[in-house]
C-alpha cells in the first residue's frame, strides 16, 4: 500500500508538468510586417503560409503575426529587425532601404515586368545567381513583385506625359522616383502606410501603387481618378519584396521543421505569391468602381519607354561605378524574365 501511495503521489506530481513540456516544444514565429491585418498581403499570402507550416509541422510550429508594425519601428527597419533576431520573420520592400540591395533594383527599372508570377520566379533565380550576398545576413523564404503600378489621382487623370508636369506623386522605390522626375513630376518618397494621410492633407497629388494597396490605405475614398497603363505593355514599374526569416532561428530548427520551411520556400512559393498579388489587384480594383478609370494608350507609352530607357542607362552606369557589372545584371534579369514568361 505504501508503494502504491508513493506511485500515486509521483504520478500526481508528473502529470501537471506534461502540458507545459509540450508547450515548450512548440515553436512560435513572430511575423512582422507593415500593412494592416485586413490587407490582401496578410489575408491572401502571409496567413495562408502560416497555416500551411502549422499543418505540415503537426502544429509544432506556428506564427504569431504582428501587422501594422505592432512590434515597433518603421518599415525600413524590418530587415534589421529580422537580421538582429528582434523578430523571426518579416515581409517588406528592399527598396525601403535605398542602396542596400543595389543588384535587385534591376527588377524595379521602368517597363521590366509583364507578369508578376513570372517576374517573381525570375527574381528568386536572379538572387541565387547574381545577388545572394545582398541577403547573406538573413534567410530568404520568398522574393516577389506586385502587379502593374497605377496612378491614383486626386484632381485629374493622367493621359499623357504632359499631365504629369509639376504634380507631386508618391512612388515606392528609388528607380520609380527617378522615372517620375524624368517624366516631369515631382517624386515624393514614402512607405505605403503614409500614403493615406499624405493624400488627405494634400501633401501629394496622387500615388503610384498597384490596386492591391487600395483597401489598406482606403485610396478609393481619397482620390477620384485611376490611370492604368495599356496591359499589352510591360508595367510602368513594379517593386521587389522579400519574405525572410532570421538566419539563426532557421538554423536552430530541428531537421524535420527545417524541411517544412524549405518545402514552403523558394521559386515555386515566389511565383505563387506573384500570382496572388495579381488576384489581389483584381479585388482592389473592384473598390474603385465609383471613381473614373482610364487607360494610357500603347502609342503614348512609347514616349514614356524612351524616357524609361534613360533611367535604366543611368542605373547601369551607377552600378558600374560601385564595382559591379550593371549591364550584366540588367541582361541577366531580362533573360530570366523571358525564361519564366514561357
Amino acid at each position: 500500500m505504501r508503494m502504491l501511495r508513493r506511485a500515486a503521489i509521483a504520478a500526481a506530481l508528473v502529470l501537471p508538468v506534461l502540458p507545459a513540456a509540450h508547450a515548450a516544444d512548440e515553436i512560435v514565429l513572430k511575423v512582422h510586417h507593415f500593412l494592416p491585418a485586413g490587407s490582401y498581403a496578410q489575408q491572401m499570402f502571409i496567413q495562408p503560409w502560416c497555416d500551411k507550416i502549422a499543418a505540415e509541422s503537426a502544429k509544432r510550429m506556428r506564427c504569431q503575426i504582428y501587422p501594422s508594425m505592432q512590434l515597433g519601428g518603421t518599415p525600413p527597419q524590418l530587415v534589421d529587425q529580422v537580421r538582429d533576431g528582434l523578430v523571426d520573420v518579416i515581409w517588406t520592400l528592399p527598396g525601403y532601404t535605398p542602396g542596400r540591395f543595389p543588384r535587385i533594383e534591376a527588377f524595379e527599372l521602368p517597363f521590366m515586368m509583364q507578369s508578376p508570377e513570372a517576374a517573381s520566379r525570375a527574381l528568386w533565380d536572379f538572387v541565387q545567381q547574381y545577388a545572394s550576398e545582398e541577403f547573406k545576413t538573413i534567410h530568404p523564404i520568398a522574393l516577389h513583385v506586385h502587379g502593374d503600378g497605377v496612378f491614383h489621382m486626386v484632381r485629374k487623370p493622367i493621359q499623357t506625359m504632359a499631365d504629369l508636369k509639376g504634380l507631386k506623386l508618391r512612388a515606392p522605390t528609388r528607380q520609380t522616383n527617378k522615372l517620375l522626375a524624368a517624366l516631369g513630376a515631382t517624386p515624393v518618397a514614402m512607405p505605403v502606410p503614409a500614403v493615406g494621410e499624405a493624400l488627405s492633407k494634400g501633401v501629394i497629388d496622387g500615388a503610384l501603387v498597384p490596386y492591391e494597396v487600395v483597401p489598406s490605405v482606403k485610396i478609393q475614398e481619397l482620390v477620384k481618378f485611376h490611370s492604368e497603363t495599356d496591359p499589352v505593355e510591360p508595367a510602368i514599374y513594379t517593386s521587389t519584396f522579400v519574405f525572410a526569416m532570421n538566419k539563426a532561428k532557421y538554423e536552430s530548427l530541428p531537421a524535420d521543421l527545417k524541411k517544412v520551411i524549405d518545402a514552403n520556400s523558394g521559386v515555386e512559393l515566389s511565383g505563387r505569391i506573384g500570382a496572388t498579388f495579381l488576384q489581389a489587384d483584381a479585388e482592389g480594383k473592384k473598390l474603385t468602381q465609383g471613381n473614373t478609370t482610364n487607360v494610357i494608350s500603347k502609342a503614348e507609352l512609347q514616349q514614356w519607354k524612351a524616357v524609361g530607357q534613360t533611367v535604366s542607362d543611368a542605373w547601369v552606369k551607377e552600378v558600374n561605378a560601385k564595382g559591379m557589372n550593371g549591364q550584366q545584371l540588367l541582361d541577366g534579369a531580362k533573360a530570366l524574365l523571358q525564361k519564366h514568361a514561357r
